[in-house]
């Protein structure tokens, strides 16, 4: 126990006189900390209201053009384009060709070519994915059809709009979980999880595979056993990666909450990434460390099974690979948190750091569900923390050509 605490106490210095590690850590905390405090000092509350004269006063020239070609003479009133369109220029004209030849020259954004009341062409050159253009304009022939009903067949066209445009209230009332408001938050920290892990994970690879090239670890083992030095390595790891990440992502969080009420609107938005619950954060706080130490023995064994730095990926392949599947799948399932495939990922030891706390956050989960998930996840981690000793023991002296992870496990079975 001596030994491990030594070498628990020599990495974790190691980490805190590491300089860019404490300047990263200091500065991403004050900078995520200090803009919650953004709007004490700037008002955000979108009441600014600009000289009359001066908003009137914009030459028309700066607007944009739409073109416009009324084949079926359709727009029998310019001003619900105007209105329902707001902010750029109208210009008719009298061919279809004239509308695409001021679109193809740029001089103007777009047009349109209304062929019949129900039918029109949209001409662009190039659509982008969040172009509503033809959907907003569509709507607004679609008005005009309306006032061109109501005025050829003698209707009052203010009563009927009034009618059709009555709005429908809909309240939410939801008893258990909102998994729109919890998607964004739950998204980001599994991000954070799989960069932690693979992070640190690398970082604890990288640190025994130096030790081994320059042959300090043939004095380690000498002077204490392997299991104090990977235990060691690995826990102050665990140790520095909380620090790290508790110290940015709770700081952020406390400094959001007391500050919520001051961002007004805009708040609405913020909820869905940092108005995390604290159950969610406890849950996400024990799957996190439990599922980074499981990775994190297994990437000091591979450190210890190869003899160069710049081989730790080509060995650490396969369970990176592992790592980013269980992160791509979790992050489409989180629309889905209580389908089996879920259900069952959040018992398995390999993906249940991401997806029991997705289910918490998301779905309906019970507690024997998430204690039992703990149990197997913990106890997983005891196991792989016994073999990834027993793999760093075996690879620490021995050099050459880099091993695969598999075959260095393959090795210890036959050898027993």
């Amino acid at each position: 126990m001596k030994k491990f605490l030594t070498v628990l106490e020599f990495e974790l210095m190691s980490y805190i006189k590491n300089k860019s590690f404490m300047i990263a850590t200091i500065l991403l905390a004050l900078l995520l900390t200090g803009s919650m405090f953004i709007p004490n000092f700037i008002d955000l509350s979108g009441d600014n209201q600009g000289d009359d004269s001066t908003s009137t006063e914009q030459n028309n020239e700066e607007k944009e053009t739409f073109v416009v070609y009324d084949k079926a003479k359709v727009i029998i009133d310019e001003q619900v384009l105007i209105q329902m369109m707001p902010g750029y220029n109208w210009n008719f004209v009298e061919s279809e060709d004239e509308v695409k030849e001021q679109v193809k020259n740029e001089t103007a954004k777009s047009g349109f070519i209304i062929q019949s009341q129900t039918n029109f062409d949209y001409v662009v050159n190039n659509k982008t994915i969040t172009d509503t253009t033809s959907e907003t304009f569509s709507k607004a022939l679609s008005y005009l059809n309306r006032m061109a009903y109501c005025e050829a067949n003698g209707i009052d066209f203010e009563e009927i709009e009034t009618m059709y445009q009555t709005p429908i209230i809909g309240n939410d009332v939801i008893l258990g979980k909102d998994s729109t408001q919890n998607y964004w938050y739950c998204y980001v920290l599994v991000i954070v999880i799989f960069i932690m892990i693979v992070t640190y994970g690398v970082m604890i690879a990288t640190s025994v595979t130096t030790e081994k090239s320059n042959r300090s670890i043939e004095v380690l083992v000498t002077s204490t056993n392997p299991n104090a030095l990977l235990f060691g390595k690995v826990i102050a790891g665990a140790i520095a990666s909380v620090f790290q990440i508790g110290i940015i992502l709770g700081l952020t969080v406390f400094a959001y909450r007391i500050n919520r009420a001051n961002w007004g609107d805009i708040a609405q938005m913020l909820d869905m990434f940092l108005n995390i619950p604290n159950n969610v954060l406890i849950v996400f706080a024990i799957f996190g460390i439990g599922g980074y130490l499981f990775y994190a023995f297994i990437y000091g064994a591979i450190g210890a099974l190869v003899s160069k730095t710049e081989d730790i990926n080509k060995s650490a392949s396969s369970i990176q690979m592992v790592i980013m599947i269980v992160y791509f799948v979790v992050l489409f399932q989180l629309s889905n948190v209580d389908g089996i495939f879920m259900k069952v990922a959040s018992f398995l030891p390999i993906s249940s750091y991401s997806a029991m706390f997705s289910r918490v956050a998301m779905g309906e989960v019970a507690t024997w569900e998430i204690v039992v998930s703990a149990v197997i996840l913990y106890v997983s981690v005891g196991l792989v923390g016994i073999l990834g000793a027993k793999l760093y023991r075996m690879g620490t002296l021995r050099y050459g050509n880099p091993i695969n992870l598999f075959k260095a496990i393959k090795g210890l079975r036959d050898n027993k």
